[in-house]
């Protein structure tokens, strides 16, 4: 199993740190990088350690909160230290480890708005349910997200909708079912601001069809990078 955890802040560790080979970062918001082989007491083997390193400025440094708990200080310097027993370049390392950030978010909101943090029963087998319900609603509300995209949308802009919006917008509305004429339909209220984005959400849901190789397209644009 591969894995890469951030370090803690030893007298130990620094001294490594003060005594390992250090090259400039370009490819990092660092200003130098390095790594060194080290067994931390308590430790059965040495593991590989990579590092970052960052001059202190006359002004506090800005991070973002997903670094903030990472970095860990001396007098000169402020560092980022990972332990992996992965064999790719510092740089693509410390951006798989970054991504953590991101995926605690979409746990954290699973947790709170999918109810993937409630224990239903005492029973191991129905709390699985559970969890595959829960998953299943929130990637739902991920497609669904998809479906409503502009066409001209691209991976690297497409911004994330949370359940919780998305039910706000499209779910929870204000409306009145009508029969007449052996017809039924929905109003919604004059105030309802998302009208034409919901309607093109129906539409392209209403245009789903099943072909020869399977379902058809309803966008016409793919979804590139």
């Amino acid at each position: 199993m591969q894995f890469i955890i951030s370090a803690q802040k030893t007298s130990r560790l620094v001294d490594e740190l003060k005594a390992a080979e250090w090259k400039r970062s370009p490819r990092t918001d660092a200003d130098d990088q390095c790594e060194f082989r080290y067994q931390p007491e308590g430790w059965g083997k040495a593991y590989r350690f990579i590092a970052l390193r960052y001059v202190k400025k006359p002004q506090p440094r800005k991070t973002d909160e997903a670094q903030q708990y990472q970095l860990f200080d001396t007098p000169e310097y402020s560092y980022r230290v990972f332990v992996t027993n992965m064999k790719d370049a510092i740089e693509l390392l410390v951006w798989f480890y970054s991504q953590r950030g991101g995926a605690e978010n979409l746990i954290k909101e699973a947790n709170n708005d999918a109810g993937l943090a409630a224990h239903p029963s005492a029973r191991w087998i129905m709390n699985c349910n559970h969890f595959q319900l829960a998953m299943l609603a929130y990637n739902l509300n991920c497609w669904l997200m998809l479906f409503n995209r502009e066409e001209a949308a691209k991976l690297d802009t497409l911004k994330h909708t949370t359940l919780a919006t998305a039910r706000l917008r499209f779910l929870f509305l204000a409306a009145k079912i009508w029969r007449h004429a052996g017809r039924v339909g929905v109003s919604y209220s004059d105030h309802y601001a998302e009208q034409g984005i919901f309607s093109r959400l129906m539409d392209r849901l209403r245009a789903i069809s099943f072909g020869e190789r399977g379902f058809m397209p309803v966008i016409a644009v793919a979804l590139r990078c």
